[in-house]
């Protein structure tokens, strides 16, 4: 029998948000070791409560269901791309929320493909270190470091909000300056305003962990200095959740990177805390 995140063991049929795992991380530019973290999550959530006392509820109260893992292609990030659109796809049409467990963050536009041909007028948020809005990284536009610019070839001007950005190229932080992106450097400043902004549409939810000081979670592929603290993105977290959120995805955990566990120990909580919180 599948192990499941969390106590997350509903049924399909009889659940409305649906959890599954996107094992990809061929596009790193840094450090592998992504695509570990899904299962690494599952088989280490044995060790945490299904009950929140941030919130007073309960997983085991809830209606979530745990698909596991997608088997997807590590040799060509298209062929993956599309598995994983094709999943929240079917998640999507069948009324469900699909919550997406990476993997390396360029899997976030599989599922936001899905998202935005269902949502005509999805907005997008965006919590990271990084911007990822080069045009390409060594020539290749499918990469990690470019997801939120693909993003933004669906979307458009005005529907992607990025907060706790600290890293990046020139260009990268000269083009969202221009309009194209409400980009908010090293914090959540300006997040409530935005949450109210929102309230009204369809939001798709990014996480990015390495949005984390690696003081606090070190284990991630490209760790940055200069991060927030655990419980400013939880109060982050809890803000955005009061939005419609039509999917989400929490990625770029490595376990490798900290044999402590305590990296694991943080996405597992704040996964717990998002599916509650939503």
């Amino acid at each position: 029998m599948m192990q499941t995140f969390l106590g997350c063991d509903k049924s399909y049929e009889d659940a409305d948000t649906v959890i599954f795992g996107a094992p990809f991380d061929s596009t790193t530019s840094y450090r592998p070791g992504a695509r570990f973290g899904s299962r690494t999550m599952r088989a280490e959530s044995y060790a945490l409560e299904t009950y929140s006392p941030y919130l007073d509820r309960d997983i085991a109260d809830k209606a979530v269901c745990d698909l596991g893992e997608l088997e997807l292609c590590f040799g060509d990030a298209q062929a993956a791309l599309d598995a994983i659109e094709e999943q929240a796809a079917r998640i999507i049409a069948d009324g469900k929320r699909p919550v997406m467990i990476g993997g390396e963050h360029l899997v976030s536009l599989g599922a936001i493909r899905a998202a935005a041909k269902a949502y005509p007028d999805l907005h997008v948020v965006h919590f990271d270190a990084h911007a990822d809005l080069r045009d390409d990284y060594l020539g290749a536009p499918m990469s990690h470091a470019a997801v939120i610019r693909r993003v933004w070839d669906i979307l458009g001007d005005g529907r992607i909000y990025q907060f706790g950005i600290r890293s990046g190229d020139r260009p990268e932080f000269l083009w969202a300056a221009e309009g194209h992106v409400k980009m908010s450097k090293f914090g959540f400043g300006g997040l409530k305003e935005t949450v109210m902004r929102l309230m009204d549409k369809p939001v798709y939810f990014t996480l990015d962990l390495d949005v984390l000081d690696p003081s606090v979670f070190p284990g991630t592929g490209t760790p940055e200095p200069g991060g927030v603290t655990f419980k400013e993105l939880l109060e982050a977290v809890f803000e955005v959740c009061r939005l419609n959120i039509v999917g989400c995805d929490l990625v770029e955990l490595s376990p490798v990177y900290d044999p402590s566990g305590a990296s694991v120990a943080v996405a597992l909580k704040l996964l717990r805390e998002m599916l509650l919180a939503m």
